[in-house]
């Protein structure tokens, strides 16, 4: 009876001592009604010494949203570098004589997500796909080489990838969305279209005007409506390797030229298509149809194993370069390329495994961490982005894999905390702490998806740096309030 009497002691001592350890800004945060049966977890950790500043529910697993592109980005710096480029090749077989290609043409990827992207061309404002670097050298190079036409196509070698360019875990709202693009071992102009519409009268029908780049196989079936509001809610829907992309929602009333963005549906066998066309304008002469690998082994038509000879080779901006778009703009085809990079290039799979690119990706981050000493018990993923809800991490691993980037890592300072945007100026989050004293010292990574707000990075008070990582889910507010109310608490704890 005593033992029984002095752990039942024991445990009432300690339920005080919890209570008094959540900061008063919490407990103001948590008793607002937005937050009335939602989940908050948090944890506030100084980057030097690792002292916990401030904890609450830090060890629950939560969905992340885009705060997981901080796992994948840091895992990418620390394995592959910040130096790192990927290669695209273009390359044919067979022989080139009396100015005919006798052969095929191939694109050969590595994955690179930044092949054409606006987000690296001079003037992102006035980008279009005609206005690449990449296609022109490409049409040089044949030139060099003598070549008027081509007997065989033009086919792009997308393998390095397998086809399954989403997340199985997605939800159907990203399909077809220009933030969810899919993403395969050969991406081109950031596998996005853009769909401009007129709108009349309120109660009509929106007018599709022009698809840039043109995709002539794409079907549009057009569910828009047109309403006397002031905002566009209208998002494009539609299954990977489908031409059918299905229009819904509401646009403004007597809009010229509104933008919607969707996805490519199949951008390897559209970047074949779109070189080939191009090849046929410079005079290049093309017997073959364009096509990929994906079709070519669903037809059981690969062709043959001679050897291929480059003609040119266009490489990407450096990893370093990447990651500052992938986290300050949270680019998620980047994020999912990068994962499924590490899959690539850095897992050996056993005699007779099968596994995806991503879940090769999912193993390499989760191992390096592992062996790093980070408790990735936590750490559940199914992409590298954070689109999937069934993604799960605490904020006790984020804060402990911000420390060890800011102390540890080589690519530190330089690379990965240079690339997270700062609060109030930059990236998704320059409106967040706008004109307060946290502007430009919180540097941070942002997330959202429906019901749930996430931050995590670094925020430096005085001379002190921390490691801060903050999730919310299902609050009853907007996601707008709900981030005034997170940035509220930011300044109270800071």
């Amino acid at each position: 009876m005593q033992n029984k009497s002095l752990i039942i002691l024991f445990l009432l001592c300690l339920l005080p001592a919890g209570k008094a350890q959540t900061p008063p800004a919490v407990r103001q945060f948590l008793s607002r009604q937005s937050m009335k049966g939602a989940s908050f977890s948090l944890m506030a950790k100084e980057v030097n010494s690792g002292d916990i500043l401030y904890a609450y529910e830090a060890d629950r697993k939560m969905t992340p949203a885009s705060v997981l592109k901080i796992v994948t980005t840091a895992t990418a710096l620390e394995l592959l570098g910040a130096e790192y480029r990927f290669a695209t090749t273009l390359e044919y077989d067979g022989v080139i004589a009396d100015s005919i290609l006798r052969g095929n043409l191939y694109i050969k990827g590595s994955g690179d997500p930044s092949l054409g992207s606006s987000h690296f061309a001079p003037d992102r404002s006035n980008y279009t796909p005609d206005r690449n670097t990449f296609i022109p050298q490409w049409i040089a190079a044949l030139e060099k080489q003598g070549v008027r036409r081509i007997s065989g196509s033009v086919i792009a070698d997308e393998r390095i990838f397998d086809t399954e360019g989403v997340s199985m875990k997605w939800v159907y709202e990203d399909l077809g969305s220009y933030y969810g693009a899919a993403c395969y071992g050969l991406s081109v102009f950031d596998n996005l279209y853009k769909l401009y519409v007129n709108t009349g009268a309120p109660g009509s029908k929106p007018e599709i005007v022009s698809c840039v780049p043109a995709i002539p196989s794409l079907r549009f079936h057009n569910y828009l409506t047109v309403g006397a509001v002031a905002t566009d809610s209208s998002y494009i829907v539609g299954a990977p390797f489908s031409n059918d992309r299905y229009l819904y929602g509401v646009l403004p009333a007597n809009g010229k030229r509104i933008l919607l963005r969707g996805d490519i549906p199949d951008p390897p066998l559209f970047l074949a298509q779109y070189l080939s066309a191009c090849l046929q304008q410079a005079g290049i002469r093309i017997e073959g149809k364009a096509t990929c690998f994906r079709l070519l082994q669903e037809a059981d038509r690969l062709p043959g194993g001679g050897e291929r000879k480059v003609l040119a080779t266009t490489y990407s901006p450096t990893l370093r370069e990447i990651i500052r778009i992938t986290n300050g703009r949270s680019h998620n085809l980047y994020a999912d390329a990068l994962l499924k990079t590490l899959g690539a290039t850095k897992y050996k799979p056993a005699p007779g495994e099968v596994i995806s690119s991503a879940g090769k990706g999912i193993q390499v981050v989760c191992s390096y961490w592992r062996e790093k000493g980070l408790d990735t018990s936590s750490l559940w993923m199914s992409d590298g982005n954070g689109l999937a809800v069934a993604n799960k991490v605490t904020a006790s691993f984020i804060c402990e894999l911000l420390i060890y980037m800011a102390t540890k890592s080589r690519q530190g300072d330089a690379a990965f905390i240079a690339s997270l945007p700062r609060a109030g100026l930059e990236g998704t989050v320059a409106g967040l702490l706008k004109g307060s004293v946290l502007q430009g010292k919180a540097l941070l990574k942002s997330g959202g998806i429906s019901r749930i707000r996430t931050y995590a990075g670094y925020i430096t008070k005085g001379d002190k740096r921390y490691a801060v990582a903050l999730f919310t889910h299902n609050y009853s507010c907007t996601m707008q309030e709900i981030t005034k109310e997170i940035e509220t608490l930011l300044l109270a704890l800071f």
